[in-house]
């Protein structure tokens, strides 16, 4: 229990400290950063593939509905990681925030519409609440929380799909790596015979070395989250997922200085209540379970 509780707390300080690692890269454009990423992820899952001689997964791969669920859940997983990163560098940090603050609900709501699970009267209240705040948001700033609805719908889009994968955590992720691994190459080919490659060009050698990095920085806090995941209860999980927007709200208010309101607080409020009613509701269901 307490290696699985390490392991998962480990995984959502590394996701929510990600805005300083995509402000240090600032310079780089948000759809290079993508492609990079996907590169330095997919030749570093497949060293640890290497090192583990897990390869028997790809024969599942050959079946074309494990193909193209993978194909479906690569696309929203490169969407999510691409405005996650574009909203890092042009000051929305808060917002993106917003939008794992919002994920858990959202998950709910796909259940509901897609899986047909029931609802149960405290998680209506707490989507009622959360939409209340987006509400509530939307007519303060008089725009709709795009890139927060966008990052939370995206997320909890891909989180669907890889529910009912064939394959685990490191094998799905670098299948899906595999699948943009030719978009990705072809689109830094492109910006270095063109002479945009940030890579080539930047003076900076820790700009560099830093996108090298995201391969690691990608798939360690993936696999310590799925060590973690099967050592301890989902509703300790839970919980404990709400660290990492947490942390990227912290960041935004006080290291970065993002405009911050009174009026919005107002909004954050009732999705954290929202969170809060559904967290308590399963915790205490959870350990009403365990009492019976």
């Amino acid at each position: 229990m307490r290696s699985g509780i390490l392991s998962a707390t480990l995984a959502f300080l590394c996701w929510g400290l990600f805005p300083l690692y995509f402000h240090a890269i600032g310079e780089v454009p948000p759809l290079e950063i993508l492609m990079h990423r996907v590169l330095w992820s997919l030749a570093f899952l497949l060293l640890v593939l290497a090192l583990r001689r897990q390869w028997t997964w790809l024969a599942l791969v050959r079946q074309p509905r494990v193909f193209f669920s993978f194909l479906a859940s690569a696309f929203l997983l490169s969407a999510n990681w691409l405005a996650y990163i574009w909203a890092v560098n042009n000051g929305h940090v808060i917002e993106a925030s917003l939008g794992y603050f919002i994920n858990p609900l959202v998950n709910i709501m796909f259940g509901y519409l897609i899986l047909k699970e029931r609802l149960r009267p405290a998680q209506w209240g707490a989507i009622a609440l959360a939409a209340l705040g987006v509400a509530w948001l939307t007519w303060q700033s008089g725009s709709v929380p795009w890139i927060a609805l966008f990052l939370a719908a995206s997320f909890g889009g891909y989180g669907l799909l890889r529910k009912t994968a064939a394959l685990g955590a490191l094998e799905g992720l670098s299948f899906e790596t595999m699948l943009l691994f030719p978009v990705a190459a072809a689109y830094v080919g492109w910006l270095t015979v063109t002479g945009d490659n940030a890579f080539v060009n930047t003076p900076s050698d820790t700009t560099r070395l830093l996108l090298i990095a995201a391969g690691p920085i990608t798939a360690i806090p993936l696999l310590l989250f799925a060590s973690g995941a099967r050592q301890i209860p989902l509703s300790i999980l839970g919980l404990l997922q709400y660290l990492s927007p947490t942390i990227q709200f912290l960041l935004g208010v006080w290291l970065f200085h993002e405009a911050f309101s009174a009026d919005r607080l107002v909004g954050f409020i009732l999705i954290w209540s929202a969170l809060a009613l559904f967290g308590g509701e399963g915790l205490w269901r959870s350990r009403a379970a365990a009492k019976a």
